[in-house]
C-alpha cells in the first residue's frame, strides 16, 4: 500500500537569523542544512531534523528585493507559515490527477544524484486554498531517515529522535471548502470536527482546516509537535526570550509568528 505523509513545514521571514536562533535554542537541535538551491529564489534558509520530519525557514536574501516569499510576508503582515510538503511513493500518478483537476503546477523539480534525490511538485496556491502545497518524492522511499536531498546527504546525525511534527493548521477563508479540495487532491477523507473545523489525516500527522482567527488572511498558523519532554522544550523557550503560553492549557510557543503546540 502506498503512502501520504507529511515531512516538512516550512515558514518564512523576514530576517533568518533571529528566528534561526530562537528555533535552535528552543528545540535544542543544530540546523541540518543550508539549501543553496533556495538561492534561485532570491532566497537563504536553515532546516532542522526532527526525527524523520524537517522544519524549515526561508527569508529573503534581499529584503528589498522582488521575490514570492518577501510578497507573503506583505500579504500576511509578517513572518508566519508557508507551505505544508507531504511525501508519496506515487508521485507519476499523482501529477496526472492534479492535471485532471486542472490544478496548476507553478513547480515540477527533480534535483539530486542517483543516490540521493528529491521530486517535489508545488501546487498553485490559489488551486489549493490554506497555504503553499507541495507533494515529494524522495530516495529514501518508505525509510523516513533515508535519503532527502533537499536536507542534504547527511542531515542524519543532527536528527533530534525527541522531537517530530505531528500536524498543522490552516486559517481558511472557508474552511469546508478548502479541506474539500484538499481532499480531492489528496485522496483523502474529511472529518467534521465542529465549529467549522475540518481535519484531514495523513499517514503520520493531520492537516486542520479553521476559520479565520485574525486579520492576516489564509495561511499555516500552527504546528504540532510530538515532543518526548514538552516541558523541557518550553524551559528552552523562556530561556532564548520566546513567548510561552500558559502550562494550564497545554505548552503552547510563538515562533516565527507561527503558534507550536507541544504534546
Amino acid at each position: 500500500m502506498g503512502y501520504l505523509r507529511l515531512r516538512q513545514i516550512c515558514l518564512v521571514a523576514k530576517d533568518l537569523a533571529p528566528v534561526e536562533a530562537q528555533i535552535t535554542a528552543t528545540l535544542g537541535t543544530e540546523v541540518c542544512y543550508r539549501d543553496p538551491g533556495v538561492g534561485k529564489y532570491g532566497l537563504h534558509n536553515a532546516l532542522w531534523a526532527l526525527g524523520g520530519t524537517f522544519l524549515e525557514v526561508v527569508a529573503p536574501k534581499d529584503p528589498n528585493s522582488d521575490t514570492a516569499a518577501g510578497r507573503y510576508l506583505t500579504r500576511r503582515k509578517g513572518n508566519g507559515g508557508y507551505m505544508y510538503i507531504l511525501d508519496c511513493d506515487d508521485l507519476d500518478a499523482r501529477r496526472e490527477h492534479f492535471k485532471a483537476m486542472d490544478t496548476r503546477i507553478v513547480q515540477d523539480l527533480h534535483s539530486g544524484d542517483e543516490a540521493i534525490w528529491s521530486e517535489a511538485i508545488h501546487l498553485h496556491p490559489r488551486d489549493t486554498g490554506g497555504c503553499l502545497l507541495s507533494i515529494d518524492r524522495h530516495s529514501g522511499g518508505e525509510n523516513t531517515m533515508g535519503g532527502y536531498h533537499w536536507a542534504g546527504p547527511n542531515w542524519q546525525e543532527k536528527a533530534n529522535a525527541d522531537i517530530v511534527i505531528a500536524g498543522a493548521t490552516m486559517q481558511c477563508d472557508d474552511p469546508e471548502a478548502t479541506a474539500e479540495r484538499w481532499s480531492f487532491l489528496l485522496r483523502r477523507p474529511v472529518l467534521d470536527a465542529g465549529n467549522n473545523v475540518r481535519v484531514m489525516s495523513t499517514d503520520n500527522a493531520q492537516a486542520t482546516f479553521t476559520p479565520l482567527a485574525d486579520d492576516r488572511g489564509e495561511g499555516l498558523t500552527v504546528v504540532q509537535l510530538k515532543c518526548r519532554d514538552p516541558q523541557a522544550i518550553a524551559a528552552n523557550a523562556e530561556r532564548a526570550g520566546v513567548r510561552v503560553g500558559n502550562p494550564d492549557a497545554g505548552h503552547t510557543l510563538s515562533l516565527c509568528g507561527t503558534r507550536f503546540v507541544l504534546s
